[in-house]
């Protein structure tokens, strides 16, 4: 083969892995970069449709606790619901946010430590998670554990797991993906740990701290543990036709998003 065949080859494959690419590009938000924005709050959430999103609830809070809501599309596109500013919206692993708080404030009142190892806690698994006895709460909560994410095992989610300690099971033994702290990878392991931990030394359930210590002080009434707690009919349509009841453990509901100007 010739020099310049080669490189007419090179130039052609080039081409083509350009244009697939393109597939690829999010395209509505691209565009919702590069168009001026509208002059008000409601003229943008009026566009969410052109972005891509079937629905929105925006709330945006000003001084002297004024606040306003905005809505746009569907709360349910299935059943031509408009968005409710009551809505109910899954979280997920926002969620993380709680747990994080609720390690914190536990780490105030003497129940932890955030330098305390993984296998104080739970020793039974010193020798079924590489580094146990050198990676700290904090290093969990920071996600610099090096511990693989249970979600990231082969084929997860066309099976997934029913109950934490399945999920658990599906990384141990497993070879750390880095040495602890010498790096950062999100894995919902290590909130799996630290919900587990949490309940090891409460002796009751992670969500009903966060309940009493976070939720209540703050009038936070409609932030709930479980999607079963709440009618369907309230909820915002998600990304999931089906919920498996492993989702259901670390899913909390909130009613809007809030940003400040």
């Amino acid at each position: 083969m010739t020099k310049k065949k080669s490189k007419h080859i090179i130039r052609i494959a080039l081409l083509c892995g350009t244009i697939i690419s393109l597939c690829f590009v999010p395209w509505p938000i691209v565009k919702a970069w590069i168009t001026p924005l509208p002059d008000t709050v409601e003229e943008q959430v009026d566009k969410v449709a052109d972005y891509g999103f079937d629905g929105i609830v925006v709330g945006v809070n000003k001084n002297g606790n004024r606040s306003e809501i905005y809505t746009s599309g569907y709360k349910s596109r299935a059943n031509q619901i408009p968005s409710d500013p009551n809505a109910l919206f899954k979280i997920a692993s926002v969620g993380k946010l709680y747990t994080a708080v609720a390690i914190t404030k536990m780490v105030s009142e003497g129940k932890l430590a955030l330098d305390n190892a993984l296998s104080d806690h739970l020793p039974e698994l010193k020798d079924k998670i590489e580094y146990a006895d050198k990676i700290t709460l904090r290093m969990l909560v920071q996600h610099r554990s090096g511990i693989p994410n249970y979600t990231d095992t082969y084929m997860y989610w066309t099976t997934p797991k029913e109950t934490a300690e399945e999920n658990l099971a599906l990384v141990l033994d497993l070879p750390a993906n880095f040495k602890p702290d010498e790096d950062y990878e999100y894995s919902n392991t290590n909130y799996l740990l630290l919900d587990s931990i949490m309940e090891r030394i409460l002796g009751y359930g992670t969500f009903q701290y966060i309940q009493e210590t976070i939720l209540n002080p703050l009038h936070l009434k409609k932030t709930f543990g479980s999607i079963h707690d709440v009618n369907m009919e309230d909820v915002m349509s998600g990304y999931y036709a089906l919920i498996t009841p492993s989702m259901l453990r670390y899913v909390w509901l909130t009613t809007t998003v809030r940003t400040r100007p």
